[in-house]
């Protein structure tokens, strides 16, 4: 990978890194409806003029219907659930949950009929399926089963909706998806929070909401889509177990979290599991067969 190639790596794992602990701190003082809102909403507006610049508002109206189920399923419905957990489980436990969206996104593929799933892969669903097991069963707690079920329902929105992005969006402006998906989930969230908008918000909920919206969506996405063009996306997968390991340190040192036995047990099991199950083999090449050949 070139050296443009591992500066957007590494600053996507720390720009995705950070949205647990943020999302942590702003629903001490915000209903996770008005939070969406606060982060779909600004974002909308700052990419209105990118796509205007690009003359994209032909492609945009002509996918909405795709690009507004996009937005459903990805922001408008995860993170209204995420946020909701967020006030129950630690941003620890959030961000490793998140780990296994590899996981299921093989699963649904293969439901699909779009994917193979070969020994090393089905090795790799399997040892994952035990760090989920381990991190969820030696990490729980009284009351907390219905905020993990919630996260689960955020973990298959999330393998969705990629598979939308790379069936129905894949001649769509990058900039013009995200513009249009979180216009829609921002508009649709409005009826919400007018009655649960706060009367009281701390500098230190704004500054949360300033950098979730403006950093950990528009420029994570921008810089994202950057990433996927330098590298490719079987590599810029890998940043999800990046970004999960910051998460962790993050909630560790700024919340105070405790690392549990089921985060040190699960997290590299779950982390193994991902990487066999959505790394495919490596074929081998006819320079690979050239340099065999010589050797011999």
């Amino acid at each position: 990978m070139s050296r443009r190639g591992w500066l957007l790596f590494v600053a996507m794992s720390v720009i995705w890194g950070i949205p647990y602990l943020l999302i942590r701190v702003a629903v001490r003082q915000l209903d996770p409806g008005v939070l969406v809102l606060a982060r779909t909403g600004p974002a909308a507006l700052v990419l209105g003029p990118l796509v205007a610049w690009r003359r994209q508002w032909r492609a945009l109206a002509t996918h909405l219907g795709w690009i507004a189920l996009f937005g459903a399923v990805e922001f408008g419905v995860p993170w209204y659930l995420m946020s909701t957990a967020e006030r129950h489980i630690t941003s620890s436990l959030t961000s490793l949950l998140i780990c296994c969206v590899p996981l299921v996104s093989v699963v649904v593929q293969r439901l699909r009929g779009a994917e193979t799933v070969d020994r090393r892969r089905l090795s790799g669903l399997l040892v994952g399926a035990l760090g989920v097991a381990l991190l969820v069963g030696l990490g729980i707690t009284r009351g907390s089963i219905p905020w993990i079920a919630l996260m689960a329902l955020v973990i298959v929105g999330y393998a969705i909706g990629p598979i939308i992005l790379a069936t129905k969006l894949t001649h769509v402006d990058g900039p013009t998806v995200i513009m249009g998906a979180t216009a829609v989930v921002s508009l649709a969230w409005v009826p919400w929070d007018v009655v649960h908008w706060p009367t009281r918000v701390s500098a230190e909920t704004l500054w949360s909401i300033v950098v979730l919206s403006l950093v950990c969506t528009v420029a994570a996405f921008l810089v994202f889509f950057e990433l996927v063009k330098e590298a490719g996306p079987a590599r810029s997968v890998v940043v999800t177990y990046l970004n999960t390991a910051l998460a962790v340190v993050l909630g560790m040192v700024g919340l105070h979290e405790p690392l549990t036995v089921g985060i040190a047990v699960g997290f590299p099991l779950v982390l193994g599991g991902s990487i066999l199950a959505t790394t495919r083999p490596r074929t081998r090449t006819r320079e690979d067969d050239l340099a065999d050949a010589q050797v011999a």
